[in-house]
């Protein structure tokens, strides 16, 4: 009986150092680089099949990379896409709603296998903001990405775009995180191979307002924010599909 007593306290004491350590790796766990697929919506894994099957046929020169803005291209954006990029052999592999975990496991399932792309055009990371991971974690999920491209596609530049102000009001939190993501992103440019440019400011007014006129809800770009984005990253792209 004494021996089992004895024992009873330092296997209790286990048991809390244990759960402390369990607790201790749940919040430091970053969602943001940890490759998960969606189940909603549920022709999630459909979109991203057809897209491995679009990689598969080849012959994509410039690949646009991200959510529910990039995915905009196909309809708001869909004049300005064919006036600038019909002739481009451009693909469009934008998934609303995505985070940059989503993306992850999109690369990691042959997204973008034996893509030799001149120019991998991405922006990721809006739908992390507001609460979903803090600022050092979506830098770290960007750059993943970042990473992930350059290991894949070796020959391809990637063109990494600053996230889009998002909010009404410059000062709205989501705006303010934002404009922390970007500064650290903007590390990644390393004068060859990624290029970052920040076009934001273009779609805002000079006290830093953004416009139903542009972004109708504040996030997601009409046709005019469409122009002012393809307008703006001409000069850069064409310079890198050189």
């Amino acid at each position: 009986m004494k021996k089992t007593s004895a024992l009873l306290p330092v296997s209790f004491a286990s048991a809390l150092l244990l759960a402390a350590f369990a607790a201790r790796a749940d919040t430091t766990t970053n969602t943001a680089i940890i490759p998960v697929p969606r189940t909603n919506p549920t022709n999630w894994v459909a979109r991203h099949e057809g897209f491995v099957k679009q990689a598969r046929a080849g012959g994509i020169d410039v690949l646009f990379l991200g959510d529910s803005i990039t995915d905009g291209w196909r309809n708001r954006g869909q004049a300005v896409w064919q006036k600038y990029y019909g002739n481009l052999h451009a693909a469009n592999f934008g998934i609303g709603g995505d985070q940059t975990q989503h993306v992850l496991w999109r690369l990691d399932h042959g997204e973008v296998d034996g893509l030799k792309p001149k120019v991998t055009v991405l922006m990721i990371g809006t739908n992390n903001t507001g609460g979903r991971n803090k600022t050092p974690e979506i830098v770290e999920g960007v750059t993943a990405i970042v990473k992930e491209l350059r290991h894949r596609m070796k020959k391809s530049k990637v063109l990494l775009l600053a996230i889009f102000p998002r909010a009404e009001k410059p000062d709205a939190p989501q705006r303010q995180q934002i404009r922390e993501v970007n500064l650290q992103l903007a590390q990644l440019d390393d004068g060859k191979w990624v290029k970052f440019l920040d076009i934001g400011p273009k779609f805002l007014q000079p006290d830093g307002t953004l416009t139903r006129e542009i972004m109708p809800d504040f996030l997601h770009p009409n046709q005019k924010g469409y122009q002012i984005w393809a307008d703006a990253m001409e000069p850069t792209l064409t310079a890198m599909m050189k």
